[in-house]
């Protein structure tokens, strides 16, 4: 991780790796955890696969979705990893996505209490990394860790 380019959230999940895995490679089970609550989310493209898409959508008020994420995976190595970018949407074309152009990593191991749940997301200047922060990276990734640690653990 470079901490001039890069954001991080860290997480002990008291579940096992395969639940989270389950919890990011299912679509019915991304969509209950993926955007910050009470932001409704609709998993339009899941091919956790590399090159496979990755496109999803929000509502506020439940009726009328907006884009949220357009992205393609990079990397899938099962259980312990998944690798996407915004900078290329689902159909493989160069992107200029808003807010910023990111590659996120994601990071599942083993854990004497669970799983280690580790996101990087990388970004190609310091511009867009500060511009991340400020937008709320800490806050609307934290709280998606969050929902995703109550959703595979069953906590309310």
């Amino acid at each position: 991780m470079n901490p001039d380019l890069d954001l991080s959230i860290d997480r002990v999940i008291r579940a096992p790796r395969k639940v989270v895995w389950d919890a990011w490679t299912d679509p019915a089970s991304l969509a209950q955890w993926w955007l910050p609550a009470p932001t409704q989310c609709r998993v339009d493209r899941l091919e956790v696969r590399p090159g496979g898409a990755f496109v999803t959508r929000m509502s506020e008020d439940g009726v009328t979705f907006v884009p949220h994420v357009d992205a393609c995976f990079l990397v899938v190595d099962e259980f312990e990893r998944i690798v996407f970018t915004n900078a290329v949407d689902g159909a493989w074309r160069p992107a200029s996505p808003a807010p910023v152009a990111m590659t996120a990593e994601v990071t599942l191991q083993d854990h004497a209490d669970g799983t280690d749940y580790r996101i990087v997301v990388r970004h190609g200047d310091r511009a867009a990394r500060d511009r991340h922060a400020e937008l709320g990276f800490a806050e609307g990734w934290g709280t998606v860790a969050d929902q995703l640690t109550r959703f595979v653990t069953g906590a309310r």
